[in-house]
């Protein structure tokens, strides 16, 4: 709800209404439903959830969203994904995937010129000793600082954010040269450059992942600066693609 909320938010301010049309990322998995029909969206995103249920559908339709230029907007999973797309599509990991989604390791890939494993996505330092699950996420604010000359120093027009997290897994810093070098550029890290909170594409129109959940901030008469950005973004993409109307 938070997110339906903070689209409609960004879309009133900009001057138009939202049409949403929900996809169900299983269909694109399966094929039921062709990804050209994603040509229709004026812009993409994909939200925050777990498990590995429909995330190489939402792989297939980031992957859509980067080669046709739609903007696109990465929430939690959504930004995981994207590094995923990435390390697969442009880094050449073929394997690269999420320590959620494959726990038990053993598919390795040379990077570095190190024998690692392929979880581009992995578990936090932290988190690898807890046993229990229950409440014990990356929760609450915390503090993120933008790269100066990017996409997100852009929206925000600040340096230093604050933003609600929900997760256990991140970025994983041993891919973080290689993957920059497929053009995944990291725009925002925690304060002491160790955790990586947002990536972005400079190639593209719109195309930017976070890993905490900006709707929590979005309010009615306040909207969030990303979803604001992303909305226009997807305006104009609309406007690029309609025809004009007959004489």
């Amino acid at each position: 709800m938070s997110l339906i909320e903070a689209l409609k938010a960004a879309a009133w301010a900009n001057g138009r209404n939202l049409d949403l049309w929900w996809v169900d990322a299983e269909q694109l998995e399966s094929g039921k439903l062709d990804i050209a029909e994603l040509q229709n969206a004026a812009g993409i995103v994909v939200p925050g959830g777990f498990g590995i249920r429909g995330t190489e559908g939402k792989i297939h339709a980031i992957r859509f969203a980067r080669e046709n230029k739609i903007p696109y907007l990465g929430l939690c999973l959504g930004m995981q994904l994207m590094v995923i797309e990435t390390a697969r599509n442009l880094a050449k990991i073929p394997t690269a995937t999420s320590e959620e989604f494959s726990p038990v390791r053993g598919r390795k890939v040379d990077v570095h010129d190190h024998t690692m494993d392929s979880c581009v996505i992995h578990l936090m330092a932290e988190q690898k000793k807890t046993l229990l699950k229950g409440g014990t996420m990356r929760l609450g604010a915390w503090p993120c600082v933008l790269k100066e000359h990017t996409l997100a120093r852009k929206l925000y027009r600040e340096r230093k954010i604050s933003e609600r997290h929900r997760h256990r897994y991140e970025y994983n810093n041993a891919f973080r040269q290689k993957l920059e070098r497929a053009g995944l550029l990291v725009s925002g890290t925690t304060p002491d450059g160790q955790l990586v909170e947002i990536v972005e594409r400079t190639d593209h129109p719109f195309f930017i992942g976070v890993q905490f959940h900006p709707e929590f901030q979005s309010r009615p008469t306040r909207p969030h600066p990303l979803f604001l950005g992303f909305i226009k973004a997807a305006a104009r993409q609309k406007r690029l693609f309609e025809k004009p109307a007959p004489p």
